[in-house]
């Protein structure tokens, strides 16, 4: 039996077929996952990552609420591109307390990682109540009742304890004051400034960073410096200031994907149309049809 004759070994029996299939999943799927496992920077650790404090959890129940996730990512990738449009790349740490996390893949609209950073509180505000003031050829709704429908705070607490059963780690002082603290943040007490400057100085201290000197969380904040809170990360700096760190087997890796994205479409292309051309090569149309044949010259 010729090489070329041996495939009817699997067309004639469904379960070797089967088994064949299996392995050659089998071995994509290494190819693919074993690679990470010697990866260290697959998984990057940050230091001083902290639950979202309860105005920030309300808030990003209106997120999901109003099913931003559905036009927006929430994940820059590692790509060059990427990061140079959006900023630094998301961290898997980053989502550790989100439950259930929202990154996404959809760009209707841009990703929102990093967007806190990039325009000031009031661009924030104007272009939730109307997009189009800002950016005309915005799709986007504009959502002005969030600036009119008073905020219900009355089941912050249950939300905080049924994410401590999802691993958050609150507290019982947490999930005692939590009420207290979101009026905290939205409304500081007089001669305290911002609601960051109440967090800091003792509005809602279950919830405030660490000293400066243990920082050092190696990623850029999803929040602004003028957010209007402590940002979720210490050490906080921004995308100017933060170089990526990549080891020498990251470098090959980004090599290699740097040259798949340039002369993967030609390759793959290329090798389609000698696909197609011999499929059609009238020299092989008598092989072809004697291996359509194979299934049934045993009926």
């Amino acid at each position: 039996m010729s090489l070329w004759n041996k495939h009817a070994i699997f067309e004639k029996n469904s379960i070797i077929l089967i088994i064949g299939i299996i392995v050659m999943i089998s071995i994509g799927g290494l190819v693919e996952i074993a690679p990470l496992f010697y990866l260290r920077s697959t998984i990057e650790q940050v230091k001083g990552v902290r639950p979202y404090t309860p105005l920030e959890l309300a808030g990003r129940h209106i997120y999901v609420r109003e099913g931003c996730y559905n036009c927006h990512s929430q994940m820059v990738r590692p790509l060059r591109d990427e990061v140079e449009r959006y900023g630094h790349y998301s961290l898997a740490a980053e989502s550790m307390f989100d439950k259930p996390f929202q990154w996404g893949s959809k760009r209707t609209g841009p990703d929102l990682a990093r967007v806190g950073g990039k325009y000031s509180d009031e661009w924030q505000l104007q272009h939730l109540v109307n997009p189009r003031t800002l950016v005309p050829q915005s799709i986007m709704p504009g959502y002005p009742f969030l600036s009119k429908n008073e905020l219900d705070t009355a089941d912050i607490v249950n939300h905080l304890k049924a994410n401590r059963i999802g691993a958050v780690p609150y507290t019982d002082e947490m999930i005692a004051n939590a009420a207290k603290d979101l009026k905290a943040q939205v409304n500081p007490e007089p001669g305290r400034g911002r609601p960051r400057e109440a967090l800091r100085q003792g509005a809602g201290p279950r919830f405030r960073r660490q000293p400066a000197e243990d920082l050092g969380s190696g990623c850029a904040d999803r929040l602004s410096p003028g957010s209007g809170h402590d940002g979720r990360f210490q050490g906080l700096r921004r995308q100017s200031q933060l170089p990526l760190r990549r080891g020498a087997m990251t470098e090959t890796y980004a090599l290699l994907a740097g040259i798949a994205q340039q002369f993967g479409v030609v390759f793959f292309m290329a090798i389609f149309l000698g696909v197609v051309a011999y499929a059609i090569w009238p020299k092989n149309r008598e092989k072809f049809n004697s291996a359509a044949e194979i299934p049934l010259k045993e009926d």
